[in-house]
């Protein structure tokens, strides 16, 4: 990729990526970066005796790579072998951070994986890190909020793509030359189906963005060897724009890092839509009288993006349930589960919980229908209108449209340190935990290897 008088659009990226530093940010925008970091942290800890990680983890050890990044739990691989492994650890629970566009969902703390390797490659310093990781939430938002493409059948790790390569490219130090050209590869390269999420879900659904951190890492070390990508990966003949996304307007000049404050925390483990209705069934479940064995009818009015991917509407059936991967975007299901348990957490994803008869037979009574005026109060609000009703008549209704770790009531660092040791605890005992949990704290005091060298030892005899 060769400068011309007037920028491309992804130089101008380039440019912003740059420019970008963790001492521009807003102390409360620092402090929710570093609460999603020990957020990400914790489901990824807390996956690594899920058996796809392990499958994953013995593929990487026979494949070997250059020791240049670790692997959370201890050993190192090449960076983009790290970035895929630790990128999938961090996605596998499904238990990650959220960000709500109109017409887009994803999930920016899937690129540290990506930002981890490629600064301890580097031997960076933590401000850096913190600054890369500020990159990938700002650019996978504002591709989410003016370009989505969910509707038009591709998944959100296509904007993702860009964010991984731009974050990765801050963390390794590329020049600007360099950084638009990882981008352009993996802008280019990497325009993932929709139908990763649809109909029979497969491990794929949690692996999907872990492949676009590696392949993010990989176009930034192709870059720095001098390959490059297409100046107009955007707006080009049959580029982004016109392929894909259509036209729309991103002035980086104008950006700043402060959209991490927008994105929001997971306080269930399930798919990110249905947070405020299982509030409401842990409501209704609270109350005196409530019996879930004389339960006779559900019904669950909510915003239309809920009902289209896990209520059973446009995105396929969510009423046939065998695995994992289905049962955390079934929203009858994890209405039933949760109902029945009073929590969902990992362990109810435990293959014989899942197909149990209760859960199973619960789940069959309830609806799910989508409501207009509920769809118009998303995504600044996370409606949800749940009604149970009993064999006696009695009829038990809540209503919620928030949670805590919702952007409109943000979780605190004491509530991200209880959800972190909650998840942790068979991993690591309560001196690492601490000590991960104050390298965080203070990272622009540390290097980065001051914190791998601690997830390092998670997993093993405390």
């Amino acid at each position: 990729m060769t400068r011309t008088s007037k920028l491309t659009e992804v130089q101008q990226l380039a440019e912003f990526v740059e420019r970008a530093d963790v001492t521009d940010m807003s102390a409360d925008a620092v402090r929710q970066l570093k609460i999603r970091i020990l957020d990400t942290l914790g489901v990824a800890i807390g996956a690594l005796k899920a058996e796809p990680m392990i499958a994953i983890r013995k593929l990487i050890d026979d494949l070997g790579g250059a020791p240049k990044a670790t692997l959370i739990g201890g050993g190192k691989t090449s960076p983009e072998r790290a970035a895929f492994y630790n990128s999938a650890l961090s996605r596998y629970l499904d238990f990650m951070d959220s960000y709500l566009a109109p017409g887009e969902t994803n999930h920016p703390s899937d690129n540290f994986g990506a930002v981890l390797a490629a600064a301890e490659a580097r031997e960076a310093d933590g401000s850096s890190l913190l600054s890369a990781l500020a990159v990938a939430y700002q650019v996978h938002t504002r591709l989410s909020d003016v370009a989505p493409v969910r509707a038009k059948g591709f998944d959100h790790t296509t904007q993702g793509a860009y964010a991984a390569a731009a974050a990765a490219s801050k963390a390794f130090g590329l020049p600007p030359e360099q950084t638009a050209n990882a981008i352009a590869i993996a802008g280019t390269a990497n325009n993932a189906l929709r139908v990763t999420r649809t109909g029979d879900l497969s491990h794929w659904k949690g692996l999907a963005y872990p492949h676009v951190s590696k392949e993010g890492m990989w176009s930034v070390l192709l870059a720095s060897r001098g390959m490059t990508g297409p100046a107009e990966v955007f707006e080009g003949n049959k580029g982004f724009k016109e392929s894909i996304a259509g036209d729309f307007e991103l002035d980086w000049s104008t950006e700043d890092l402060e959209k991490v404050t927008a994105t929001i925390v997971k306080k269930h483990n399930a798919e990110i839509h249905s947070q405020s209705a299982l509030d409401a069934a842990l409501d209704i479940r609270s109350r005196d009288g409530f019996d879930v064995e004389a339960i006779t009818g559900i019904k669950l009015k909510t915003f239309d993006v809920a009902y289209s991917i896990i209520g059973g509407g446009e995105e396929g059936d969510k009423l046939s349930i065998r695995t994992k991967e289905e049962a955390d975007h079934s929203l009858p299901w994890m209405l039933a589960a949760i109902l029945l348990d009073g929590e969902l957490n990992p362990a109810q994803y435990d293959p014989q919980r899942i197909i149990a008869d209760d859960v199973q037979s619960l789940m069959h009574k309830i609806e799910i229908v989508p409501d207009a005026q509920l769809s118009a109060q998303f995504p600044d609000k996370m409606p949800a209108d749940l009604s149970v009703t009993f064999g006696d008549g009695t009829v038990m209704n809540s209503f919620k449209d928030s949670y805590e770790g919702f952007h409109d009531n943000p979780l605190t660092w004491e509530a991200a340190r209880r959800k972190f040791d909650r998840l942790t605890a068979p991993f690591a005992n309560e001196q690492l935990r601490d000590q991960i949990a104050q390298t965080v704290e203070s990272l622009e005091k540390h290097n980065v290897t001051d914190l791998t060298s601690l997830l390092a030892q998670v997993g093993h005899d405390q």
